[in-house]
């Protein structure tokens, strides 16, 4: 089968928040070109995984190699493309099997860190039901709504 040929891409910025890479790309800006096509061409919009998916597999290696900061750049770009924070737990978990504790410590570190910074909507109390209101208690519909 032949391989699929794309355009390569002109946008030298990181979709990650390194700032070092923006430095080293003044320094080098071919090198950083290439960087900037490999990154498109492995964790891009194009192939069958998404966005999301292609994010939790290169968090799981940072955090297995201990490097919280890469760790919570690659969450927050998970998090743009539709992660919750129950799925980068879970990716947290399942990183731990490989890379034991490191990967662990450093993906649970990095996760509350962005949760305490507000990286995801808090949650929404259930409504009661009516199983739940006291005995005599007239249910409104309007009262906890809001309608």
């Amino acid at each position: 089968m032949p391989a699929k040929t794309t355009t390569p891409s002109d946008d030298l910025t990181n979709p990650y928040g390194y700032s070092e890479m923006d430095w080293a790309a003044q320094l080098d800006p071919a090198y950083a070109a290439a960087r900037a096509e490999v990154r498109r061409l492995s964790v891009g919009e194009e192939g069958t995984l998404s966005v999301k998916v292609k994010e939790l597999v290169v968090m799981g290696v940072l955090a297995s190699r201990g490097l919280q900061y890469g760790v919570a750049a690659h969450m927050r770009r998970a998090i743009d493309h539709g992660a919750t924070k129950e799925e980068l737990f879970e990716a947290i978990k399942a990183a731990a099997v490989p890379g034991g504790g490191v990967a662990y410590s450093v993906g649970v570190r990095a996760l509350q860190a962005l949760d305490q910074a507000g990286a995801f909507p808090p949650p929404t109390p259930p409504s009661p039901s009516r199983s739940q209101l006291p005995v005599g208690h007239k249910y409104s519909f309007r009262e906890n709504h809001g309608a």
